[in-house]
């Protein structure tokens, strides 16, 4: 038996361009191949595109998808993923081409090719490219994002991908019942730090909500397209909110087509509810309603860096009866990590003070330390772990962690770094 190679071509050390090519003597599947999103966009290293069979893809956001059309600038290649990953996916790489195409080596034609050459792959199904078997399974990041187990050479490897083992009102949390493993390639995002419990968590924005829109308040919520602001909606339909909910930018487009793959969600008649009672905006007109409406507007950038909300945040961001709440990550240098740490924000093209009330709430669709742990426990055998998708020391951190309290062998890898299971 040959060994399997493992080689690692991003995302190591680092948050963004996820990429790891998994390979034997006959064939080799990429696992992701994504974009890192600064100035300008990062890729992951180059493969050449005649010695790949397949591109396996998790989920759909840019960090794991964005370079993926880079294969059919000169020819065309099979990519793996689920129905609603495939069009979440095109979504999210079609503005990305509108917002970046100056620095993209491919545009809309290489997309349309990438999306004629999709062999959708339900959960829990068996695949087989060359001599390489693999499946997706649930991994509660956001609808549609997939765990990939791979079997061969013998050997049963385990990419987490970006995964949440908490249930959320969105999604079922990843199960993790694998059986003995060879390897498991696991994100370490927030090693190093646990998020608040989530009942609670949402019991207090349902509350700290209703009081500013009671009082005569809008509050804007910036949230990322897919995934988060569908989750801040059934939140709300979950507690029976009764004021008005406004829903804008590629939200709606992700929820329209959420609302044909509802099986992938937990709870799929609260999203149908909460994607009912809610308003989508249409245009400038119920734009400006908006803001002058007591009411919650869930609105992409989640970051402030775009989208309408920073269009929203010019007219709600002056009136201190109005409130701000952040419910994503906020990068440091974006726009919400400075309205976050320092109060201020971009109104009428100045840097100004602002006077709404500005709140954080950890809604996180990745595992805590506290679940990372946990998924770790849950491998059996004598599993080799290879530590991704974490910055500021998280991947080592986490490695250290691993083989200090399991005695499994650790390792955080760099780019380039290549292993046989």
């Amino acid at each position: 038996m040959s060994p399997l190679q493992i080689k690692f071509l991003g995302a190591t050390q680092e948050v963004g361009r996820a990429a790891i090519s998994v390979r034997t003597a006959k064939t080799q599947v990429l696992l992701d191949y994504g974009v890192m999103l600064n100035h300008e966009p990062g890729f992951p290293m180059h493969v050449p595109p005649k010695e790949v069979d397949a591109i396996i893809l998790g989920h759909s956001h840019l960090d794991h998808s964005g370079a993926v059309p880079i294969f059919f600038i000169h020819g065309k290649k099979p990519v793996y993923a689920n129905k609603l990953t495939a069009e979440l996916s095109q979504l999210l790489i079609s503005d990305f081409i509108h917002l970046s195409s100056y620095y993209l080596p491919y545009g809309y034609l290489e997309l349309r090719a990438m999306m004629r050459n999709v062999k959708h792959v339900d959960f829990g199904v068996k695949e087989t490219v060359g001599d390489i078997t693999f499946e997706l399974h649930n991994a509660g990041h956001i609808p549609g994002s997939a765990q990939v187990f791979i079997e061969a050479e013998g050997k049963r490897v385990l990419y987490t991908g970006d995964f949440n083992l908490i249930d959320t009102r969105l999604l079922e949390g990843a199960k993790m019942d694998y059986g003995d493993l060879d390897a498991v390639i696991i994100e370490s995002t927030y090693a190093d730090e646990d998020h608040p419990e989530r009942a609670e968590l949402e019991k207090s924005f349902v509350e700290e909500v209703t009081d500013f829109v009671e009082r005569g308040g809008t509050v804007l919520v910036p949230a990322f397209s897919i995934g988060r602001s569908q989750e801040i909606a059934c939140i709300l339909a979950a507690y029976h909110f009764e004021h008005s909910v406004y829903l804008d930018g590629m939200a709606r487009e992700a929820s329209r087509v959420m609302m044909n793959y509802a099986r992938f969600l937990r709870d799929p008649k609260l999203f149908m509810d909460a994607a009912h009672s809610v308003n989508w905006v249409e245009g400038w007109r119920d734009r400006r309603k908006a803001t002058k409406t007591p009411c919650v507007i869930i609105s992409p950038a989640g970051m402030l860096k775009g989208g309408p909300a920073a269009f929203y945040i010019s007219k709600i961001g002056k009136k201190s009866q109005n409130a701000v709440f952040l419910v994503s990550y906020q990068i440091p240098g974006t726009p919400g990590r400075e309205l976050l740490e320092k109060g201020v924000c971009v109104i009428d093209g100045k840097m100004r003070k602002v006077k709404a009330a500005v709140k954080h709430f950890d809604f996180s669709s990745h595992c805590g330390a506290k679940e990372l742990k946990e998924a770790v426990r849950r491998i059996d055998g004598k599993a080799k772990v290879y530590v991704v998708h974490g910055a500021e020391g998280n991947c080592e951190h986490f490695a250290k962690w691993v083989e200090q309290e399991l005695g499994l062998e650790a390792v955080a890898p760099k780019s380039g770094a290549t292993f046989e299971v």
